[in-house]
């Protein structure tokens, strides 16, 4: 109990800005292309409890940490309403509706990537922050993994839907109502303990943190 309530107490700031940002982030490039259906529904927003949902950011998460010991965590917000047919080019900018969540995460992950860095060559920095920024570069760096996997809902989903010739994105596009189901398959069948789901993740998220680790790489060397 004592570890869990540590736990929390460390990710609760970083899971609250990844998610927040995210679902923001769809919701104005959706505003920026033509589509105003999550900014009128105030979704645009953030504030966290705009974009929470009751099972899949507490429930979820909280019983995949108890049950697996931490070693996997898996967790969503509340999708941000989208009406595509809005988008002035539809095909076009729903790809670019769809990234713009990950490339938040991807954004926040480089934030937090810079404070790790500097409260790491910090003298008497506490331990506690520096664990919450290390925590901020995971948080941000699975959710953009993970919302790239190419399986719609999921943003990959969409940008690889937007990206296949019509005829074959009319076919793909009607996985949609399972997706969530195959991404649980993909989530809860292992192979050697390891869910299929971590052999996407896993290196994503590696060649992402190199990527930011080579762009901070300046003030790296300015620290030491």
């Amino acid at each position: 109990m004592n570890d869990l309530i540590q736990t929390v107490a460390v990710y609760a700031l970083p899971v609250l800005f990844a998610i927040t940002l995210h679902e923001a982030a769809h919701a104005y490039a959706a505003k920026y292309f033509g589509d105003p259906t999550a900014y009128m529904l105030g979704r645009m927003s953030l504030n966290p409890i705009k974009h929470i949902d009751p099972f899949g950011t507490i429930l979820i998460p909280i019983a995949l940490y108890l049950s697996t010991g931490g070693a996997f965590l898996f967790g969503y917000a509340k999708p941000v309403p989208i009406n595509f047919g809005q988008l002035r080019k539809p095909r076009r900018d729903s790809a670019w509706v769809a990234l713009a969540g990950p490339a938040a995460n991807l954004f926040m992950a480089l934030i937090w990537l810079v404070l790790y860095q500097v409260l790491g060559q910090s003298f008497g920095a506490q331990e506690f922050f520096v664990l919450m920024a290390r925590a901020g570069i995971l948080v941000n760096l699975a959710l953009f993994a993970f919302n790239l996997f190419p399986i719609p809902p999921l943003d990959g989903g969409r940008i690889l839907t937007s990206l296949l010739p019509t005829k074959y994105a009319y076919q793909f596009a009607k996985i949609e109502p399972y997706g969530f189901f195959v991404v649980l398959a993909f989530l809860f069948i292992k192979i050697g303990g390891v869910p299929l789901l971590y052999f996407w993740v896993s290196p994503v998220r590696s060649f992402a943190l190199d990527v930011l680790q080579f762009i901070t790489l300046p003030l790296s060397f300015l620290l030491r």
